[in-house]
């Protein structure tokens, strides 16, 4: 058997590299997992996310589960202003804190992506943010990014750090992102937010970036600010260092969009 050059290559990525060629087309193995690969995505996006499971996961811890405007998934999918506003009522649910930081683990794009992550991670969090004052965790489905502003302004909420299933891709169909975003109200930017991603088995782990997470909430509160106005020097053990940070200038974002 002939030695393929690319062998080692292909063992260092997932990114699909130097697959070969059967005639004009993709040799059968490479066409069946990118098939594989294909039908995991749209799995990803379609599937309901086991709120319960989650609820359970995260016990004793007290959760309270809302919903958006959008009433079903193919409304959520065509309709992403639904999905960034609380359904009618669903407010009456939050209490009122004031709370340093709340948490909302939302669906998003990515079902897998939020049931095997997001209870972990905001455990491993909390853990790492001891002396502020943590609101009930928010389950919410159909929610996009910014259903937090709504969530965190009714909470009276500091912080709100929303963790949802990123949009799936063919090399990671349950991929994670954090979306942490100081004094939360409705319009606000996305330029306003800090974002980490790509938290699954074959990227960034819960470890790490629970370690992320923790820095960008302490700094926010010491800076008042989040977005690009906070830019992460965090060093590797973000918590485990004397190290004095990197020198930043900070900029605090003004303005608001309305589809935001």
């Amino acid at each position: 058997m002939r030695e393929d050059p690319f062998e080692l290559l292909r063992r260092m990525t997932r990114a699909r590299v130097a697959l070969g060629r059967a005639g004009d087309g993709l040799p059968t193995a490479a066409k069946l997992e990118f098939q594989m690969a294909h039908a995991l995505a749209r799995d990803a996006v379609w599937g309901k996310v086991n709120f319960d499971g989650i609820a359970e996961a995260l016990a004793p811890r007290d959760v309270i589960e809302v919903t958006s405007a959008a009433p079903d998934r193919a409304s959520y999918l065509r309709r992403p202003d639904l999905g960034r506003r609380l359904a009618a009522g669903e407010a009456s649910k939050l209490p009122s804190g004031p709370f340093d930081v709340v948490f909302v683990i939302a669906d998003g794009l990515s079902a897998d992506a939020v049931e095997s992550h997001a209870a972990g991670l905001v455990i491993a969090t909390v853990a790492r943010l001891a002396g502020l004052s943590i609101g009930p965790i928010v389950l919410a489905s159909q929610a996009r990014v910014a259903l937090g502003d709504d969530v965190g302004a009714t909470m009276r909420a500091r912080l709100v750090a929303v963790l949802i299933g990123e949009r799936p891709g063919l090399s990671a169909a349950d991929s994670l992102g954090v979306y942490l975003t100081l004094h939360p109200a409705p319009g606000l930017r996305d330029s306003a937010r800090n974002c980490i991603s790509n938290i699954h088995g074959h990227g960034l782990s819960a470890d790490r970036a629970a370690d992320k997470l923790a820095w960008l909430v302490r700094e926010a509160l010491r800076l008042g600010v989040t977005g690009i106005g906070l830019k992460e020097a965090a060093p590797d053990a973000a918590l485990e260092t004397t190290a004095s940070p990197t020198p930043i200038i900070h900029h605090k974002p003004t303005g608001a969009r309305d589809h935001e």
